[in-house]
């Protein structure tokens, strides 16, 4: 079995709701049989929500992503025991682009942080070259557990989120056809990012839930591991994080 923990597959701005089903049913007959819709917006969060309420073995996050950080967005939520999600995320700090007011980012990400506290959910992060102020603000927070979701910095910052953390690292397709670092397997979560980071060899078509096997795939020759391995370590990591 294999899980796919990040992706937008509910997100109607990628994908029609014909398309969503077809690639959920493509998914299923490829043996991924979970798969995670992460929250990037208090609305988009909401519509995740609901298309995890109408398919089994499909699950939510609540999430601000931090390019939608504002003087005036808060995190604050109240959760029912009904419609929980199963993470926080996508938060954290991208100062990838100018325009965006990093202080509007850290604050929401600590009021994140807390969320995921004081519910006792893990984070889905997301992190681009900003981990100079990402560790240390975690490091307050030491309760929380998470995944740096798609991760594109360099083997230095690799080791500090190994050894400095607990946090489990995404792997997707961009690892397929770029020089990005690997994790070990004992701390990878496989993840599309659908639609983005199609893996080899779909480049050039919109990416699915499906495409997980083809990270699996990778992983396997990249660390010389039989497939059966990772597929079972990688859905190990995954149950354990999110409790699915």
């Amino acid at each position: 079995m294999l899980i796919d923990t990040h992706c937008h597959l509910h997100d109607r701005e990628f994908f029609t709701a014909e398309q969503a089903e077809e690639m959920l049913a493509r998914a299923k007959s490829k043996g991924v049989e979970k798969i995670i819709c992460i929250g990037t917006s208090r609305q988009d969060s909401l519509v995740a929500r609901d298309f995890a309420k109408e398919h089994k073995d499909v699950y939510w996050t609540y999430g601000i992503h931090p390019e939608g950080a504002t003087s005036e967005e808060t995190a604050e939520i109240s959760f029912s025991r009904d419609l929980k999600p199963i993470a926080i995320g996508e938060v954290g700090l991208d100062y990838h682009y100018e325009g965006y007011s990093r202080k509007a980012q850290i604050r929401l990400l600590e009021e994140f942080l807390q969320l995921a506290v004081d519910y006792d959910l893990p984070a889905s992060f997301h992190v681009r070259e900003a981990y100079q102020d990402f560790l240390p603000i975690v490091k307050n927070f030491p309760q929380v557990r998470g995944v740096v979701h798609s991760f594109t910095d360099s083997k230095k910052v690799l080791k500090r989120i190994l050894e400095e953390t607990e946090f489990f690292v995404g792997v997707n397709g961009l690892a397929t056809y770029s020089t990005l670092p690997t994790p070990p397997i004992e701390r990878i979560l496989l993840e599309t990012d659908a639609p983005f980071l199609t893996p080899v060899p779909f480049r050039g078509i919109i990416n699915e839930p499906a495409y997980v096997g083809e990270v699996a795939n990778w992983l396997a020759s990249k660390l010389g591991l039989d497939h059966k391995i990772i597929e079972k370590e990688t859905t190990k990591n995954a149950r354990g994080l999110f409790s699915i």
